[in-house]
């Protein structure tokens, strides 16, 4: 397990770089991220390039035994390219092109970049082809699908759809366009979606499409570089560094040609109030592990309160360095990357706080961080173990997309659900990976497909199968509602898979910001929120049925036996200790085994392999946590991991 610092010697002084270089080797840092922002300093006039400054900056690192990731240096092109090239700043949705100064203000489509690029690239990758010290390549920095509107783009955007569809009729047929007298007569006609994105007054289908289009733009340009390194670097390792962004592209597509996943970790500072929130990155780590289902590295990590273009927030409460770095370990990352050595003294980011403030003197939040480095490296062992899981929880870019360009009631979002159904499984100490709908299903016991929105026929016929031979499946409201090209069905809900769960939809109430109440057959009465599907029932039986409103006494969530396995169907939203109580109701009708009594916010996550079995026991809370596993009593303080390795 590596721990490492994201450093930008190029603002700052040379008379630091070997300063800072000996107190990383003294900390325990073992591999640098660089670069990604220094363009400018690496060609600074039109072709005369100067990496001198970098040659030695990797050689102080070399030398006190560090590894080093290096950055293609293509976010942010120097001011010189765009005096010479104004074109290539990217359009924005108002048709006016971004303020330049801003990062990643530059068209990835644009011929003028895209030469540049190329030519940095390849002087970059053949100067450091053979320096063994740079063990991977990182593309870019935190890339977003490709929302610019320029010319050259809207170009782009029509060749796609030709691909797609051959004619305007097909397209028009796909869309639905005979609504509001919307056909299209040529692909002139076609543009992206000017102004605000989503808009509740464009067509869906075509939303969607452009969606997809923005995302498949950005792959085809993370593969164009990774082409580029590798023609110079057969064997690099290449990867890029993602987050959870505005405009996210699909990440299954996004990294299908790279090496290994790098994900970009700020949990929380400050606990939420609101119990019923969940707030734990483990579902955003355990997203990240199952998008190539292998381990995966933290490219940037918490390391302390964050202010950028918003107001600072507050600073990590002792525990929180540490506490979730070892989270990211125990979820299947071998390296983790801190944000950043130093607080930046300059420009838009000086108030992300790093490991040492601008005062330059080591304090708290850096020798939690020297602590972590210790344990880290006691964790060898863990290296080559892996997370084997019994339970998988579906996800699909393509349904988030769907139900952000149409919000479906005030306060429903597509990531509340599996967060939910997370945070149940997680609770009683199971492993879960969170798979794309096209991934394989064999090896799980137990599937959950929430908000199966978009309707695609591999995908019901292979949950069909999976639940046929024998496995659990959990259904949710919002399934089937859509075709693939996001128009309606005209079938009962949830459609496609009425015959799985053995019910159908009488009708839906959209709650939004009010309470309903359901009730299970014991009497037990919990809350609801939402969404609320009045369910008839065919073959299934019913399990909670609503209290409340007219449709009291119908049935809310249902169990059905198909085959040799068992289907769920949950139709509304409710508190997390229903959710509890049904997968604890599932896990011991399925017989698998699970740990009982973890408090809330407690996670205990297994990493196995090669004779070597790691249980992390993580105190993801804000309080001391008392409690017992088997004859085990066990005390944790706030953001304390507990390692046991056998």
């Amino acid at each position: 397990m590596r721990i490492g610092v994201d450093y930008y010697p190029e603002a700052w002084d040379r008379s630091l770089w070997e300063k800072d270089a000996d107190l990383m080797q003294q900390t325990g840092v073992e591999i640098v991220r660089l670069a990604e922002f220094a363009w400018c300093r690496l060609e600074p006039k039109d072709g005369e390039f100067a990496f001198e400054w970098l040659d030695e900056v990797i050689d102080i690192l070399t030398k006190r035994g560090m590894k080093v990731v290096l950055c293609t240096p293509t976010n942010c092109p120097p001011l010189w390219f765009y005096e010479k090239h104004p074109d290539s700043v990217q359009t924005e949705k108002d048709g006016r092109k971004t303020r330049k100064g801003i990062r990643g203000h530059r068209c990835i489509n644009n011929a003028d970049f895209l030469r540049y690029a190329e030519r940095i690239i390849d002087f970059m990758t053949k100067r450091y082809a053979d320096n063994k010290s740079v063990v991977a390549w990182q593309i870019d920095n935190e890339l977003e699908a490709n929302f610019c509107f320029c010319d050259t783009c809207i170009g782009k955007y029509r060749v796609w759809l030709k691909s797609k569809y051959s004619t305007v009729e097909a397209v028009n047929k796909a869309y639905g366009n005979v609504m509001w007298s919307g056909e299209y007569s040529s692909w002139k006609q076609i543009e992206p979606p000017f102004g605000s994105y989503p808009d509740p007054w464009l067509n869906p289908s075509y939303m969607l499409d452009f969606n997809r289009y923005a995302s498949d733009s950005v792959v085809e340009h993370i593969n164009w570089q990774a082409d580029l390194i590798r023609k110079n670097i057969p064997d690099a390792k290449i990867t890029t560094n993602v987050w959870f962004c505005t405009n996210m592209p699909n990440f299954y597509d996004e990294f299908r040609g790279l090496d290994f996943i790098s994900y970009d970790n700020y949990p929380t500072t400050r606990l939420p109030d609101n119990p019923e929130e969940c707030y734990t990155h483990a579902f955003h780590l355990d997203l990240m592990r199952g998008v190539k289902r292998d381990k995966f590295w933290i490219m940037e990590e918490l390391s302390g309160g964050l202010g950028c273009w918003a107001p600072m927030g507050r600073t990590t409460s002792p525990g929180m360095i540490k506490g979730y770095s070892l989270q990211a370990f125990a979820h299947g990352a071998d390296t983790v990357v801190h944000f950043r050595w130093r607080n930046a003294a300059g420009g838009a980011e000086m108030h992300w706080h790093g490991l040492i403030d601008h005062s330059n003197v080591p304090g708290r939040r850096f020798a939690e961080f020297a602590d972590l480095c210790k344990d880290a490296k006691a964790l060898k062992a863990v290296c080559n173990t892996e997370i084997k899981s019994d339970v998988a929880i579906l996800y699909s870019p393509e349904d988030e997309y769907a139900f952000k360009i149409q919000p479906q009631t005030n306060g429903m979002y597509y990531m509340e659900q599996p967060m939910l159904l997370h945070s149940a499984f997680t609770k009683y100490g199971l492993n879960v990976d969170i798979i794309d709908q096209r991934a394989d299903f064999s090896g799980y016991r137990i599937i959950a497909a929430p908000q199966m929105y978009l309707t695609n026929a591999d995908v019901v016929r292979r949950l069909y199968e999976f639940t046929e031979n024998g496995g659990t499946v959990i259904i949710t409201n919002r399934s089937g509602v859509k075709d693939e090209f996001n128009k309606c069905i005209m079938q009962q809900l949830p459609t496609a898979y009425r015959s799985l769960i053995g019910a159908y939809v009488e009708e839906y109430d959209p709650i939004g910001w009010d309470e309903a109440r359901l009730k299970l057959a014991d009497g037990s009465v919990y809350k609801c929120r939402r969404w609320c599907d009045v369910l008839h029932t065919e073959t299934a039986e019913v399990i909670a049925e609503y209290d409340s409103e007219f449709y009291k006494g119908k049935p809310a969530i249902t169990r059905n036996t198909y085959g040799n396995g068992t289907a769920y169907y949950i139709g509304t939203i409710t508190e997390k200790s229903l959710y509890n109580r049904l997968v604890r109701d599932i896990l011991t009708q399925a017989d698998m085994p699970f740990v009982d009594g973890l408090p809330d916010n407690v996670e205990i996550t297994t990493r196995t392999g090669n004779g070597t079995q790691a249980r992390f026991i993580f105190n993801n809370t804000n309080k001391e946590q008392h409690f017992s596993i088997g004859s085990e009593d066990i005390t944790l303080a706030p953001f304390e991991m507990k390692i046991d390795i056998s």
